[in-house]
This record gives C-alpha cells, structure tokens and sequence, in this order.
C-alpha cells in the first residue's frame, strides 16, 4: 500500500500542469542623470543650475514576469521618478509616478493594464539623434504627452516590420460628467536600414463643462535612415496641446502630459483652437566606438498666423565611459517670435529655468555638461 501511494503522488507530480512548473525574475533597475545646465535670453537675463535629468529622468524601477507556458508570460513594471539634485520624488503624491501596470504576453501579442507611458513617449529614439529630451529638441520644447493612468494597452506581434500599439486611458472622473477617454494608436515600421511610423493621441473635453469644444490632439510621424557611421532623423507634428502659464505663454499644456487628475481635461481654454505644425530634421555620426555627435533643426509654426512660433537648432555629443556610464553635452538655440513663450526643457524640467518676460518673445541659448548612469 505504502508502495503505491508513493507511486500515485510521483506521478502526480509529474503531471502537474506548466505553471506550476514556471520560472520568475524580478529586476531592480533604474538610471542616475544629473547635468550643469546654463540658460541666457536676450532679454540679458541668464541662470546656471545643477538639473536632474538631461536626457534620462532619474528613476528606480521594479520589473519581472513568470513563464506561463504555452508562449505566454506575466509581467509587470513599477517605476518612480526622483530628482538627484535634490533627492525629492518626481511626484510626492505617488508612489510609482512614472509606471505602474501588469500585463500578459503571447503568440497573439502583449495586453497591459495601469499607468503607462504613451507610444509618443516611447518613440523617442525615432525622433531625433538626442531621443528628443534635450534643450535643443523642438518637439522636446513644445511638450511630450508621457503617460496616463487607467491604461489599457494591446502590442501586436511585429509582421513583416510592421507592429501596431493601441492604448485606451479611461477618464475615471469622479463626476458624472462627459469627458472622454485618452485614446491612442501607434504603427511602426522597421526594416534594415529604414524606419517609419505614426504615433498619435486624442482626449475629448468634459462636456457639462466645456466651452472650447475642441479634442486635445497630438499626432506625431517619422522616417528614419541608418547609413554606415550614424542615422538621418525627419519628424512631423502637429497639436494644439500648449497654452499659458505663469512661467510663459507656451509653458504649460491644456490636456495634462503625465495624467492629473484622471486624465481629464475641463475645455475652457481658448488655446485649444490653435494648432502648430512641428517639423524637425536630424543627424548623428560616430566618430569612433566611444563617441557619437549630432546635429538638429526644427520649427514650431502657429497656424492660426498669430506670431507665436518658434524655431530651433542644437548639436551636441555622447562619450561612453562604460556600457553604462555616459558623458555627454549639448548646446542649444531657441528663437521665439513676439508671441511664443517657449522654453527649454530637459527629460525633467530643470530645476533652473527661465520664465515671464525672461521667456516670451525671447531668444534662448542654453548650455548642458552631464553625467548618466545606469543600473
């Protein structure tokens, strides 16, 4: 009897179904950026400031998943920005502010749920030679919309270079209101030496409170291509997510980037029946195994022919100490007319910036020397 049972529990263990068989990791990873940043506008104002931030938000992740079986695989993220001028959260309000989600990857593709990062966002590195996070990048200028929370997610499986991203950000709002949900849809090509893609975004207004009935949007083409020492950058835009603040006339946007409160949005802002068309070329070249330059041009144009454009150029450089640690620096112009009050930004907003009269109608020079560091 003794026999058999032992043998009965053997094989039912051997039986037992994948999962319970399955392997999990879990990854602590994050990066360290912090940079020397000089601004001067031409109204003779000027600010030198120790910044968080270049090109990398720095941050500490969490992230991991299990091996189903059968192709399939949870995985998750958790990820909090921070300032290491400072040491303070990126956004003391959250414990993981920049994501938060779970998800389940496949044959048929990859669905995810929570706070996570936009296909614009994401597209950086189709942009421009900097990822589009520097002083000097114009689409970096205008405003990135980020991340939303209450994200439902769907990736394709690449076919034939071409994978399709789709994103539905439930509004959530505690009213009973008509506001929408932020929608989002990105088509990505990929081939040996060429890249192309689409990635938009579009928010409805609250409709017991709008006034301005107007959609948020934000659409966002490119076409990349990879020659033997570097790669040719061109990007197209075109939103009218940018309005007034205290800090300047283009300084904050109507439809928040990072999702406060609940992607929402109340349509009273007059600014949202202005669009701009960004376009912006770029190049990079390696000099060697440890040093890359590059080069870009961009202009912000206002459609409603209100003198409130802009334009831009910046070059600049990366230095590999290490696989993850780089040096780099970027020097950057930006030209607003009468009615433009565009300013640099960072991965982060910099701590020291320019703003007002400092800011509107002014031509910016701004100076960056800086250290990042992965782990």
């Amino acid at each position: 009897m003794k026999r058999q049972l032992c043998l009965m529990a053997a094989l039912a263990g051997g039986a037992m179904p994948a999962p319970a068989l399955a392997q999990s990791q879990t990854t602590l990873y994050g990066n360290i950026d912090q940079y020397i940043g000089y601004i001067r506008s031409s109204s003779g104002a000027s600010i030198t400031g120790l910044n968080d931030g270049a090109i990398l938000r720095s941050r500490l992740g969490v992230r991991g998943g299990e091996d189903l079986g059968g192709g399939y695989q949870f995985r998750f993220t958790l990820e909090q920005g921070f300032a290491t001028d400072s040491g303070v959260m990126a956004d003391s309000s959250r414990l993981f502010d920049r994501q938060a989600w779970i998800g389940l990857a496949g044959p048929y593709g990859e669905w995810r749920i929570g706070r996570q990062n936009t296909e614009i966002f994401t597209a950086g590195g189709a942009i421009d030679y900097t990822e589009r996070t520097t002083f000097g990048s114009l689409f970096n200028t205008f405003g990135i919309p980020s991340r939303y929370d209450n994200d439902l997610y769907y990736k394709s499986p690449r076919l034939q270079g071409a994978q399709l991203t789709l994103h539905y950000a439930l509004p959530e709002n505690t009213s009973k209101s008509d506001n929408g949900p932020v929608v989002q849809a990105m088509l990505d090509w990929q081939g040996k030496l060429w890249r192309a893609g689409y990635a938009g975004l579009a928010a409805r207004p609250d409709g017991a409170t709008a006034t301005v009935h107007k959609r948020i949007v934000y659409h966002n083409v490119y076409l990349n291509y990879q020659y033997s020492q570097g790669k040719v950058y061109l990007a197209l835009g075109r939103s009218n997510n940018t309005t007034a603040s205290a800090n300047g006339l283009n300084t904050a946007a109507i439809l928040s980037n990072v999702s406060s409160p609940n992607n929402y949005f109340a349509g009273t802002d007059p600014h949202a029946a202005r669009y701009y068309n960004l376009a912006q070329v770029s190049a990079d070249y390696r000099l060697g195994p440890q040093l890359r330059v590059g080069a870009l041009y961009g202009v912000l144009h206002d459609t409603s022919g209100g003198g409130a454009s802009a334009r831009g150029l910046n070059v600049g450089g990366y230095y590999d100490l290490s696989r993850r640690t780089q040096l780099y620096s970027f020097a950057s112009r930006l030209s607003n007319e009468r009615n433009a009050g565009f300013r640099f930004s960072g991965s982060a907003g910099p701590s020291a910036n320019l703003a007002g009269t400092d800011v509107n109608g002014q031509k910016l020079t701004g100076l960056q020397i800086g250290i990042v560091h992965k782990f």
